[in-house]
């Protein structure tokens, strides 16, 4: 498939995921997705959250701004879908549980990341954010808990993933209680997602903080 091909291929399919209505029974649908083929980072989380379902733009709060701390990016990097591809597991808000908001429904997961995958052909890094990402992408995340997934990252990574704790202000705990997390693996994620861009000369400009 050639490239321009490809560009239409994953056009038409955003524009499909978009117009998605297959959970219109269980929840409001507004999906929410950023991709190109010419993305080189792909992020991988579990659901918008309240503030994005209102705005449309992924990321869009508190976790966000966290998250691209974490990555060392600017808002200018993260948003532009020719660098970052951000796939949730599932692209609609789900609505609020007991603690938190509600699991993302497999049927998108299901439905939809299969072909998206298969489109992102230039993505060298996979940021698994939170467990649900990493229970769908880590083969031995089945036997393995949110803590061990990202204490492993050594081994993951060498395959191209990244498994990260939700950025959430309310993990403010685990970060207390893992304080490898930012000694040790954040200085690597940071000089890994370095790297990536600094084959597009994006890492000469202010992009890369």
């Amino acid at each position: 498939m050639t490239a321009d091909h490809q560009t239409q291929s994953l056009t038409k399919l955003l524009s499909d995921i978009r117009a998605c209505r297959l959970c219109q029974a269980q929840l409001v649908p507004r999906p929410v997705i950023q991709a190109s083929v010419d993305a080189r980072l792909l992020i991988i989380g579990q659901a918008p959250g309240s503030k994005v379902h209102q705005t449309g733009v992924p990321w869009d709060d508190a976790s966000g701004k966290r998250l691209r701390q974490w990555l060392g990016i600017s808002e200018q990097i993260f948003y532009d879908p020719h660098c970052v591809a951000i796939v949730p597991c599932a692209f609609c808000y789900p609505g609020k549980g007991t603690q938190g908001d509600l699991p993302p429904p497999v049927v998108c997961y299901e439905q939809w990341h299969t072909a998206i995958m298969a489109s992102l052909t230039k993505v060298e890094m996979t940021l698994l954010v939170g467990r649900y990402a990493q229970a769908r992408y880590l083969v031995r995340s089945t036997q393995s808990n949110l803590t061990e997934n990202v204490a492993n990252y050594s081994e993951h990574s060498m395959k191209g993933y990244w498994p990260l704790p939700h950025p959430s202000p309310r993990n403010r705990h685990w970060l207390r209680n893992n304080p490898w997390f930012e000694q040790r693996l954040l200085p690597e994620l940071q000089q890994a997602v370095r790297r990536i861009f600094s084959d597009d000369g994006i890492s000469s400009s202010n992009n890369l903080t």
